[in-house]
């Protein structure tokens, strides 16, 4: 059975220094072992209950609905597990930002603000990398979704394609609230999206504005090979300039993967002047060093996203 504190033991020996042990020992316990389930489910199990200093304390799990400490587990070793599953648990969340526990909260404009460019790319470069590697922080959407309800304080603004492997939310590891996020076949520019970059960055803040192109993209073939298809006709008409711009010496074709990937490479930088010569709110911002225009081309095997400068 779970020790149990009633209120009448709170009343009658709260005075007394062994209630008071007690009683601090049994409320440790029941924080751990909530901690014990969240550490499991976060993938903290292991580097926690593992480590030199925790190795005199275990929890053994019952098919009944507790978690039952050993003989082994004093009092001293329980408040050392609280004190290493939290520090743990705190250091795992993080989004574009400053660490956050569990991952709930949104990104606040105290945060935003501090952040510099150079450093929000830094950040998406480290999102990308638990992304890859299968450690993404784990979400708690409703949380986030609760957190960023009342304002919104972005500190990327993403331009990336339509296609469905290459979500930019995903493969960055962000939070709701981290960034704006467009999408377009090709990854291209035109008015409105021009129009809304100026948005995020000159009136809502976002610190950066990063293009990404990625490997084996749909678009990129349709432009090498002329496809016409209503209004898509147009739209791979503004990539085919990247095409004949790309200095490639093998084969030409659509069938050349590499050839695809060198042109969605220039079409990427391409997007990336053409924003800076088309905007000159953009253009204004980076010249004074409250953004950075940046590409960045994903590959669909790896994971890897590489930002281009």
């Amino acid at each position: 059975m779970r020790p149990h504190v009633t209120p009448a033991q709170l009343r009658a020996g709260f005075d007394s220094p062994r209630s008071r042990t007690s009683m601090a020992v049994q409320v440790a316990d029941h924080a751990v072992r909530g901690l014990h389930v969240f550490a499991a489910v976060a993938g903290l199990y292991n580097p926690v209950f593992e480590s030199t200093h925790l190795r005199g304390c275990h929890l053994s799990v019952h098919p009944g609905p507790c978690c039952v400490p050993s003989p082994a587990c004093d009092r001293r070793s329980v408040l050392r597990l609280l004190s290493g599953v939290t520090v743990a648990a705190t250091a795992t969340g993080i989004g574009i930002g400053v660490p956050q526990a569990a991952s709930a909260a949104a990104l606040t404009k105290e945060e935003r603000d501090k952040l510099t460019p150079a450093g929000v790319i830094e950040l998406l470069a480290q999102g990308n990398e638990r992304f890859r590697t299968g450690k993404s922080q784990p979400h708690d959407y409703l949380a986030q979704k609760r957190a960023s309800a009342g304002g919104q304080y972005p500190a990327a603004a993403i331009l990336s394609c339509i296609d469905s492997r290459a979500p930019a939310e995903i493969i960055l590891d962000a939070r709701i609230g981290d960034m704006f996020v467009a999408r377009i076949a090709g990854n291209i520019i035109n008015d409105d999206l021009l129009g809304s970059l100026e948005f995020a960055c000159a009136a809502a803040g976002a610190k950066v504005v990063v293009v990404i192109g990625h490997s084996a993209c749909g678009a990129i073939k349709g432009a090498i090979d002329g496809v016409e298809l209503g209004h898509l006709t147009a739209l791979l008409g503004k990539i085919r300039p990247a095409v004949a711009a790309t200095e490639y010496a093998g084969e030409r074709t659509s069938k050349n993967a590499d050839f695809v990937d060198a042109v969605a490479r220039t079409n990427v930088m391409r997007t990336v002047q053409d924003i800076r010569q088309r905007s000159g709110v953009l253009a204004a911002l980076e010249k004074d060093g409250k953004i950075r225009i940046s590409g960045a081309m994903y590959q669909l095997v790896g994971g890897r996203v590489e930002f281009l400068g």
